[in-house]
């Protein structure tokens, strides 16, 4: 994107492209790039590292309890347009990760339906219900594809995709490509081979 690439965003995107640098160091100083419009809620309780970029339209929000950081981003994190990334509890995301867009990520929900005691009835206003939260952990060098979602409780293992559409619903081991809904493995990565194999549980 820097240097000679610049070039391909003609005269009135290099302005934009512009503006938004300078806009970025107001917002995250460490951020890369941020492209503007982007809603950001609880900055105070996110934190960007180095290399942080990200498309149009996100939207990032970190509402804590305990009024502490929640929201954590790794190194040379890159995210497409119109992501929704949510932290109440705790949403640690870590290094050279890569979504694609229209991402939802998030650590709570209205409501508990697990079949326990805490368990939200349907007569109930969605709205009203109390917010009950799992942190999520995304490991280094994961690749999320579009319109992928990531459930509260969740832990994404280093190095794996997700394929486009996916719903995690729960945890994915290291090293695997994973797709559905619920997302399940389907190839794990050989590094005696150096290929992607067949998954096994």
């Amino acid at each position: 994107m820097m240097g000679g690439k610049l070039t391909q965003y003609g005269f009135w995107g290099l302005c934009k492209m512009t503006l938004n640098l300078i806009r970025t160091k107001f917002t995250f100083s460490d951020a890369r790039i941020i492209r503007f419009p982007i809603d950001i809620r609880g900055k105070k309780f996110i934190k960007v590292s180095k290399g942080f970029t990200t498309g149009v339209g996100c939207r990032i929000e970190a509402y804590p309890e305990n009024k502490q950081t929640t929201l954590f981003f790794g190194e040379n994190f890159q995210m497409n347009d119109y992501v929704h990334i949510t932290a109440m509890e705790k949403v640690e995301i870590g290094n050279n990760v890569l979504f694609a867009s229209k991402i939802y990520v998030s650590d709570c929900s209205h409501g508990s339906y697990a079949g326990n005691e805490n368990d939200s009835s349907p007569d109930s206003i969605p709205h009203d219900r109390k917010l009950f939260s799992k942190p999520v952990i995304i490991e280094d060098n994961v690749w999320l594809g579009e319109f992928v979602s990531v459930l509260p409780g969740v832990i994404i293992g280093k190095g794996t995709i997700v394929g486009a559409n996916s719903v995690v619903s729960k945890s994915l081991p290291a090293n695997v490509i994973a797709v559905g809904t619920p997302a399940k493995p389907i190839k794990k990565y050989n590094f005696e081979t150096q290929r992607w194999e067949k998954y096994n549980d």
